[in-house]
């Protein structure tokens, strides 16, 4: 059966990019894609109201995550990136459904499992949300690629809420991050994949934990580069644009998304508040 070949002739590098995530984890992919592709404009939703992700029915996230991807076609977006690892795994088909092939659409697992497979890494560590986990994705897509790499997956669900509260090197947060890396499931893994876009706000902590025992993997800057590579074979790249736009819409104003998203992309930023 032969795949539809993609033609988004219709579309204009000047358009923004779309990315959307249950909560400020996303945040850790827009900063890649900002920092990488300087010239695009971003379109960020967070969908901090209905945060975890993890902790909610397969039939919620994909309501979620197709009223948010309508909403960023609505606003004109070029491209939809799914930074968040929940909804890949549980709503990507549905979301994929929705844009009709209108705009190309990336997720946070597939770019990461297809890059793993092709390295050199045989006992692979996943840490997810529970539903991350429950789908068994990371295992699937890596194992397609690569069917004699060993994939064990831990959920870890109380480090969203933890990250999502602000805690940041805090004992809390040490505590949780010892609690979960010392599981026997992750016991003899040489690489650790942050199976979630909010875990890289902690990497720093986490490769403390292992030293230099564990490689862990910066999945924000392989999505990046994907969606690099996406805009350019179809020529969507902007080229120039001096002063690109970063618009930042939330379910819920939070604090703590504040603080990070300002952190991240400067103090004039645009916070709106949006209930789908």
């Amino acid at each position: 059966m032969k795949t539809k070949k993609q033609n988004y002739s219709h579309l204009s590098p000047k358009q923004p990019i779309g990315i959307f995530d249950s909560g400020v984890g996303g945040l850790t992919v827009a900063k890649e894609i900002k920092r990488l592709l300087p010239n695009e404009d971003l379109i960020y939703f967070g969908d901090t109201k209905h945060l975890p992700y993890g902790e909610k029915s397969k039939e919620a996230i994909i309501e979620y995550s197709t009223k948010i991807t309508n909403f960023l076609l609505a606003q004109n977006c070029k491209a939809i990136v799914v930074a968040c690892n929940t909804a890949t795994a549980n709503a990507l088909n549905e979301v994929m459904e929705s844009v009709a092939g209108k705009v190309p659409v990336i997720d946070v697992i597939n770019p990461v499992a297809e890059k793993v497979s092709y390295e050199i890494h045989n006992n692979v560590g996943v840490i997810a949300t529970k539903a991350t986990v429950n789908s068994g994705l990371y295992k699937k897509s890596i194992r397609k690629h690569n069917k004699w790499i060993k994939v064990d997956e831990l959920a870890t669900p109380l480090l969203v809420p933890a990250i999502e509260e602000g805690f940041k090197n805090h004992p809390i947060t040490h505590a949780i991050i010892y609690n979960y890396l010392s599981n026997s499931k992750l016991k003899n893994i040489e690489t650790l994949i942050l199976g979630c876009t909010h875990y890289p706000l902690l990497i720093e902590e986490i490769k403390q934990y292992y030293g230099n025992r564990v490689r862990v993997i910066d999945s924000p800057n392989i999505v990046a580069n994907h969606l690099k590579i996406i805009l350019d074979k179809y020529n969507l790249l902007n080229e120039s644009n001096p002063k690109p736009n970063y618009h930042f819409y939330l379910s819920d104003l939070t604090k703590n998304f504040e603080k990070i998203s300002k952190k991240f992309f400067g103090k004039t930023i645009d916070l709106e508040l949006k209930v789908l």
